[in-house]
């Protein structure tokens, strides 16, 4: 069966960029559920803005700016937009959504006409991405995408890490999820109680000079992981574009408790008093905080709940959901 990704970003990358900070969820997504269906026995094309027409993996990859001919497939997936359809030829098509759709955006975005002709059906990350999304965009069929945790996430053992630093909290998401509304939590109601504490963030353009808020170096997966198995604690407010948040899924295949204010998807991500918190507000976060810094007898009743579920988000499962939606 011969399956094609659409997709179109403003920056080059193709599977060689895999550990690099200049992906996001949607791109690793992509090379993770293609290696994967590729491995499964599917033969896979990706069309989008790589840097050049390339075998990887045995996997195609077609810059979407070059495209000589129409190709034929059984299966096309699109990343977000309705129009990349019209570049190929196939059987059947999904629509990939990453983001909050209402149907007035979806005629801004020039998709109308291409959705009725091409009649996706629509793969959502969650319930909170289905409340975002107009009842239109699902009339064609929709189903749930799970996603997956990178195998070096899952492949980490854990017991041979025993350098955690206790008063460490680390935030990994993208700065503009809410960093600063999380920066200001620190300051004003978690840092004066805990001195002692340090959190580490995603560089931003926010300025900070007090409180113990450093930057942490964005280089590959593995600093990342590195940086996130020194750390007692991963906080996460969550955001309203939040979809999916593989920031949390990450944190929790490293066992780490999360504390969140639930806001977007952040509420899916987090089982309230077993793997995490989720606070109703700025008090409760940084009360919840306070107790994980505090507590060691909380922070590793959390710990070991996060153990026991090590291992439930794959993207071999992911892919075989979406196999089961061809």
């Amino acid at each position: 069966m011969k399956i094609c990704f659409l997709d179109k970003t403003s920056f080059k990358y193709n599977s060689k960029d895999i550990n690099s900070p200049i992906l996001r969820g949607a791109e690793t997504a992509l090379i993770n559920i293609s290696t994967t269906l590729n491995k499964l026995g599917y033969e896979i094309t990706i069309i989008n803005n790589c840097p050049k027409n390339e075998v990887i993996d045995n996997i195609r990859w077609i810059n979407i700016n070059n495209l000589s001919q129409k190709l034929t497939f059984d299966i096309s997936i699109s990343n977000n937009d309705c129009n990349f359809f019209d570049l190929i030829d196939s059987k059947k098509k999904i629509l990939f959504s990453h983001s909050i759709q209402k149907f007035e955006k979806f005629l801004r975005k020039k998709q109308f006409i291409s959705y009725i002709k091409h009649k996706p059906k629509l793969a959502l990350l969650g319930e909170y991405h289905k409340s975002q999304r107009s009842l239109f965009s699902r009339i064609f069929g929709y189903f749930f995408l799970d996603y997956g945790v990178d195998q070096q996430f899952l492949d980490k053992d854990l017991e041979e890490f025993t350098q955690i630093d206790q008063n460490l909290a680390i935030f990994t998401s993208r700065p503009d999820r809410n960093l600063d509304l999380l920066i200001n939590i620190w300051k004003n109601k978690i840092h004066p109680n805990f001195t002692s504490g340090k959190l580490l963030v995603t560089p931003s353009e926010y300025k900070i000079n007090s409180h113990n808020v450093y930057f942490r170096e964005l280089s590959d997966r593995k600093d990342l992981i590195n940086d996130m198995l020194k750390a007692r604690l991963l906080l996460l407010p969550g955001h309203k574009a939040e979809l999916f948040c593989l920031a949390a899924e990450e944190g929790r295949e490293l066992c780490l408790p999360i504390i969140t204010l639930g806001i977007g998807s952040l509420s899916e991500r987090v089982i309230h008093g077993k793997t995490g918190f989720i606070a109703k507000n700025n008090d409760e976060f940084a009360k919840y905080t306070l107790e994980l810094f505090k507590d060691d007898n909380l922070w590793n009743h959390i710990r070991n709940n996060l153990k026991n579920l090590r291992g439930v988000k794959t993207w071999l499962k992911c892919s075989q959901n979406l196999i089961n939606n061809f």
